[in-house]
């Protein structure tokens, strides 16, 4: 029987990333948290306390998919499987949302301009 060589046995185990990484990333959250409960301590109104809360959810996200889901470490086409799907409906979404504009402004103007 043959015995594995030393490349052979470290490429069978996982990798191990330290536990600094992972404390460090909580941090990173504890703080991203904090940040989205100021926007309402602040009362932030309108478009801006939206586009704050949104940014502070996708910051998270990406944080916990990219180090505790382990995306970071997959290979690229992994990725675009996960991620291509979703951009693409967003972008659907605007296109019937713009449509659906245009339709809405054009019946105003024709029932009001005889």
């Amino acid at each position: 029987m043959k015995q594995p060589t030393e490349t052979q046995h470290v490429a069978s185990q996982p990798e191990q990333h330290p536990i600094s990484l992972y404390l460090k990333v909580w941090l990173l959250l504890f703080v991203l948290s904090a940040c989205s409960y100021m926007v309402d301590y602040f009362q932030f109104q309108g478009v801006l306390r939206w586009t704050l809360i949104l940014a502070f959810m996708f910051l998270k996200a990406g944080l916990i998919i990219m180090i505790f889901m382990h995306l970071a470490w997959e290979r690229m086409a992994v990725k675009l499987l996960l991620f291509l799907p979703p951009i693409a409906i967003l972008i659907f979404i605007a296109l019937m949302s713009s449509e659906a504009d245009y339709v809405f402004i054009t019946r105003i103007l024709s029932f009001f301009n005889p």
